[in-house]
Formats: structure tokens, sequence, C-alpha cells
């Protein structure tokens, strides 16, 4: 239901509700209706789908398949299988790796869900008590102030001069006005979220007055629901490193087949008589050859220098989910934003000044645009020399002049 185009007072009939708030019973009853105030996480993962998801990988499949073959050698030869177990040990030891530091990854994040989680002011049995946001169903009654978060998207019954950021739906940096009156569509199909000014929503933030509002979706059925659900419903790529390991799979297989078959069938070529023990002879040389072209170190050096980089990122206090996102950010070269507020901060703060004394700020202004120099070099000694500088060139054009 569009309630931007309700009154106020349908609004309340569609929600069963009133400007007192909901029961604590009522409430309780609409949680278990309508679910937590929050969006809808994928399943979690468990440690064997991530150990398998990291055996999955080009490299360590044919990896696998060179120790089976490398066994099967060993054994028909009697050698000692050394490289059999040499090979696995590559193998696990690099998903372990992989599993470990993305399971590292998975508990930080919970851990800032856990410590961010909000909470926020609702009328219950008539009374303004502070309950956890995740805890909201359709029908509260919520109090914002400069300051809060909303909550959950929710029809404004009552303002005093509220001004709401929005840039994370809109990305329009400059607060929106808020108002309680009913819009009309005019000549339009439908409103912009824009310019839904009777209504809150979900993710954005009040920054100055404050009001009521009765909340009307709650989880995924707000915008940011909406926004989450075309997110997961999208198609996940491979990151230009796994493109290249998928690449560089392709020709050391089609590589080991061809030395393969080239050894085997010159061995048989040049043979005088072929016989079974030749052609055995001969594909254990073809076989062994081809084992060693596989580099067996490559994947667990791609994995050991990708954490060394989630470590160094979780420095800047950077969390990174999986390993392969390290390499992705570091081949990113240009970023297309569109306004102020999606990705930046949306403020702007004094990081250096340059300070002399009074009355020296424009004399010290032309002093580094003629010299070019950067600002942080100049001192309060150059200012006064330029200025000296300046005074003496006047008077001597005066006196040239008279």
């Amino acid at each position: 239901m569009k309630f931007y185009l309700e009154s106020v007072e349908n609004t309340f009939k569609e929600v069963s509700s009133d400007p007192h708030g909901l029961s604590a019973q009522e409430a309780e009853a609409r949680l278990q209706k309508y679910g937590k105030n929050k969006l809808a996480e994928g399943k979690k993962v468990t440690l064997l789908q991530r150990f398998l998801e990291q055996l999955s990988d080009p490299m360590l499949i044919i990896l696998m398949v060179a120790a089976v073959v490398s066994g099967i050698t060993n054994y028909l030869s009697g050698e000692s299988p050394v490289d059999v177990f040499i090979i696995m040990f590559v193998v696990i030891l690099n998903s372990v790796l992989g599993v470990i530091q993305e399971s590292k990854a998975e508990k930080a994040i919970e851990a800032l869900k856990e410590m961010s989680a909000a909470t926020s002011k609702v009328y219950r049995d008539g009374n303004l008590v502070t309950v956890k946001s995740e805890d909201l169903v359709p029908g509260d009654v919520i109090s914002l102030e400069a300051g809060d978060a909303v909550p959950a998207d929710s029809r404004i019954i009552e303002c005093a001069s509220l001004k709401v950021e929005e840039a994370a739906l809109t990305g329009e940096s400059v607060p929106v006005n808020k108002k309680v009156d009913t819009l009309s569509l005019g000549d339009q199909k439908d409103v912009p979220l824009g310019d839904r000014k009777n209504m809150l929503y979900n993710g954005t933030a009040v920054v100055y007055g404050r009001g009521k509002a009765v909340v009307v979706g709650t989880g995924m059925d707000t915008e940011m629901g909406k926004i989450a659900t075309a997110i997961t419903e999208a198609s996940e790529g491979e990151t230009p490193l796994q493109k290249k390991l998928s690449q560089l799979s392709k020709i050391l297989t089609y590589m080991v087949l061809g030395i393969c078959a080239f050894i085997f069938a010159f061995s048989v070529w040049r043979a005088d008589a072929i016989d079974t023990r030749l052609v055995q002879e001969s594909f254990m040389v073809a076989v062994s050859l081809a084992v060693a072209a596989i580099p067996e170190g490559l994947a667990a050096v791609v994995t050991i220098v990708l954490s060394i980089g989630v470590t160094k990122m979780s420095k800047r206090h950077a969390v990174i989910r999986k390993l392969t996102a390290v390499e992705t950010l570091g081949c990113t070269e240009i970023i297309c934003s569109d306004k102020t507020g999606t990705l930046t901060q949306n403020k702007m703060t004094v990081v250096d000044h340059f300070h002399c004394y009074r009355r020296t700020y424009r004399s010290s202004a032309r002093y580094l645009l003629l010299h070019r120099r950067q600002p942080e070099k100049q001192t309060c000694a150059d200012v006064s020399a330029y200025r000296r500088s300046s005074v003496r060139f006047r008077k001597k054009n005066d006196v040239h002049g008279a």
C-alpha cells in the first residue's frame, strides 16, 4: 500500500494501530507473525561446505588428479609414494588456510553486528520505552529526534522542523525537510522515492528536529529490503584472479595431456618391438614428466599472499570476507560515484591549516601562488619575508614614479 498517499487516520486503520502505540501482547503477536525487523541473511555455510568449496578450485583439482596419477605410477613401479603425500599436503594446507581466513572474517562481521545492535524509542502500552530495533513491528509508534537512525519504513504522524538525511537511498547529500501532509499524484503515476516527504525509510538518519511516525514496513518489506533482495538475486561473478587462474589451469591441462601423448607416442615409435613392458615404461615416463610440469606450490603461494593482504586490510579496519576480494580491490583503478553521501562520509573536515598572525592570510596566499610551494612547507618567516619584499617593491615604484 502507498501510505504516502493516505492520511494519518487511514494509515492507522490499515496497520490496526493508534497514536498511543501497541500493547506489549499485541507487539509480541505481530513479531511472531511478521518476524524480526532485519534483513534476511543467506543460508550459513558449514565448515565442510567451505572446505569443499576451496577444493573446487581448478588449480587444486589438477593437483589432486596429479596426486592420483602419481600414486598409481608409484604403485606400479614399486616406488615410495612421497610425491603423493607432498601434493596432498599442499592441497589440504591451501584449503585449510582459506577456510580459517574466511571463518575469521565471518566471525568478525558477526561481532560487529552484535556491537552495532540498534535500539529505538517506541510507544508500548502508552509509555515510551526503548527496545531493540529488530523487535519493531508494523503498527508501532516510534519517536525520533536529531541523531537517531530510522529503524523501519514509517509514515510521519507528527514532526517539528524534521530533517532527514537520505543519501543511502537517493544519493542526495542535502537533508530532506519532512512533513505530515498527505501527498497527491497529480499527473504522475507514482511519487519518486526522494519526494515522499511524509515518509521515513530504514537506513536513513534524522539530522535535525523531532517527530513521531507509525511503522508500516519492517525487515524485507522495506525499501532497503528491496535493495537487499536485488543484491542476493544478482549472480556472483569471478574475480580477475580467479579468471587468470582458471585460464592457467586450462593451459596446464592441455600442456600436460600434450606432453603425455607426445612422450608416450615418441617412446613407442622409437622402440624396435612393442610389448607390454615397453608400453608400461613409456606411460610411466610420460606421466612423471606431466606431474613434474604442474606447479604444486602455486596454489599455496597464492593463498598465503592473499592471507597477508587480508591481514594488512584488517589493520586498516577493513574486514574482507573472501580472500579473492583482496586482489579485486588491488585491481581497482577507477571508482565512479554519483553524488556525495553514497561512497563518501557526506561531511567535510579540516585536515590541515596554515596560520601565522592576523592580516597575513591574503599575503601568504599570494606568496604561495607565486612561488608554487606546498602550504605545509611555509612558515611565518616566509610570509614575513614576502611582505617585506612587497613593501620595498611598492616603495621603489613610488620613488620611480615621483
